[in-house]
């Protein structure tokens, strides 16, 4: 039998420290604040064995993202200018607006479904989708996939 690897979109909260801790292993050794695999995986207090262990399974969620698509969706105030000042936040991390679905508004709130495809030379999709989601009248994003 075939086996597919299996994708998950967490939050940090979420994600154990060991797995944590070598995501800052691997940041120390790109930046070249650490030489070694085993300087590195010191400074952030795992072992060796733990950095090897997990190193090609964890990474940060939007560290590969440009060039892709990010699906996420949102819930926000009904008002003028709301749905404006979310477009303008994507354009302004040259992100392309793939689809938009928004549900009737209940009660005054919005559901919006929202594709964006990432840029792949200067977007940044991990800055985009927190400024979305402080924007004015956001009141809960969710990220619902990555292609």
């Amino acid at each position: 039998m075939n086996e597919r690897n299996k994708y998950y979109v967490v939050t940090e909260k979420a994600v154990p420290e060991v797995f944590r801790k070598v995501l800052e292993a691997k940041r120390l050794l790109d930046s070249g604040r650490a030489s070694t695999v085993q300087e590195a995986s010191d400074q952030v207090g795992i072992s060796r064995s733990s950095f090897y262990k997990y190193k090609d399974d964890i990474f940060p969620f939007c560290e590969n993202a440009r060039g892709t698509t990010v699906s996420f969706l949102l819930q926000m105030d009904d008002e003028p200018g709301a749905l404006s000042s979310v477009l303008q936040a994507i354009a302004s991390y040259d992100g392309n607006i793939l689809t938009i679905h928004q549900g009737i508004p209940i009660n005054g709130i919005a559901s919006l479904t929202i594709s964006v495809q990432i840029a792949s030379q200067g977007g940044d999709a991990e800055e985009m989708m927190h400024h979305i989601e402080n924007q004015r009248g956001v009141h809960y994003f969710k990220i619902l996939g990555r292609e």
